[in-house]
């Protein structure tokens, strides 16, 4: 039998944190933003209307503000990647596309990130 395979999704979840190989990104804490896409059972939960049987968006975000907030790495490469595995250690995730934009508003105002997708292959 097939389990079935929704999204919930976070889109524009802004941390505070340090970020970035130059001396000066090592000083003062940037902005990252996160967009998510965590494919999971919702029927559970639909069944029952019962939020202990969802995965509950605010503890994920909460459980991200605190990882990413703490963070210090230098790579963003390194950020989504640990913070994918985050994800799926600790929530009932079967796959997530993580997209992680740092906003650059002294460069003319474009932005930089990256997009990962982790965990199991579609059934």
């Amino acid at each position: 039998m097939n389990t079935p395979m929704d999204t919930v999704f976070i889109r524009g979840l802004e941390i505070p944190t340090l970020i970035g190989v130059a001396e000066w990104e090592r000083q003062v804490e940037q902005l990252v933003v996160i967009n998510l896409e965590l494919a999971t059972d919702i029927t559970p939960a639909a069944a029952g209307d019962d939020l202990r049987e969802a995965l509950d968006y605010s503890v994920v975000s909460k459980r991200l503000r605190e990882f990413i907030g703490a963070s210090t790495f230098q790579l963003i490469e390194t950020l989504a990647e640990r913070t994918a595995q985050v994800i799926l250690d600790e929530f009932p995730v079967r796959r997530l596309r993580l997209e992680l934009v740092k906003p650059r508003p002294n460069s003319g105002g474009h932005t930089v990130g990256i997009i990962i997708e982790r965990g199991a292959a579609a059934e």
